[in-house]
């Protein structure tokens, strides 16, 4: 039965409910409908969604018959068809793999972020307008203020948008409604050399390599490791200690 398995065992009846999405079955018999009418039922059911939701987030391939028949098992104080010390290491080895093919796919990525950057900056730094520093920041002025420049010991308020290279936003002051205010030797090193180049009333477009952003390790879940990000900055003010 999928989905669904109601035993009765010891003079009750114990109802262990799943969730299907992210569940692979391994029988071709119709879904049971629940119907959620007792507090047990419901509760089971909350329970179930919780265990789904967890099993689906980690990407694993579970049979709902199999893990069905282990809670009922537990929940009647039956005995498990597999002991504690193999239960133990079927579990390692999956965690074990599944971290080895996550640290697989990060590398492939990052040596593609990699070289993605690089052939991006070359061909963008034959453009008119943009500049590039010794470090290898690039940036392009499109609106030149006429304040003063802040140094990197200088707390700034700044609006901004981060892209990736496809253009894909990955956080925006903007977005937010809201500019913010961080000392300027307190961000990535693009961020850093970049906005001390800005005039108060500025607004630039960086083009920051991945050694002067977030490097091998990335940040969040958007900003890959390697990964060269686009940055409109405008400088609002220098704040006042």
């Amino acid at each position: 039965m999928k989905g669904i398995m109601v035993r009765k065992m010891k003079g009750k009846i114990v109802v262990v409910a799943l969730m299907a999405a992210g569940l692979t079955a391994c029988d071709d018999k119709a879904k049971q409908v629940v119907n959620l009418d007792t507090d047990v039922k419901k509760f089971s059911y909350a329970m179930g969604m919780d265990v789904g939701n967890s099993l689906k987030g980690l990407g694993a391939e579970v049979d709902s018959v199999a893990f069905s028949e282990a809670v009922a098992d537990v929940l009647a104080g039956i005995d498990p068809k597999l002991a504690q010390e193999e239960s133990a290491k079927i579990k390692q080895d999956f965690f074990r793999k599944k971290q080895e093919t996550q640290m697989a796919e990060r590398t492939a990525s990052g040596t593609k972020n990699k070289a993605d950057g690089e052939a991006f900056l070359a061909e963008n730094a034959k453009k008119s307008g943009v500049k590039v520093t010794a470090s290898g920041l690039q940036y392009e002025v499109l609106t030149l203020g006429k304040g003063a420049k802040p140094v990197a010991t200088d707390t700034v308020e700044v609006h901004y948008q981060g892209t990736l290279l496809n253009g894909e936003e990955f956080d925006s002051s903007y977005a937010r409604g809201e500019p913010i205010e961080f000392p300027l030797n307190g961000v990535i090193k693009g961020w850093t050399e970049g906005v001390a180049l800005m005039p108060v009333g500025s607004k630039y477009k960086f083009f920051i390599p991945s050694d002067l952003a977030y490097g091998e390790r990335g940040a969040g879940a958007k900003i890959g490791p390697n990964a060269t990000l686009v940055f409109v900055v405008e400088l609002l003010d220098i704040v006042k200690k």
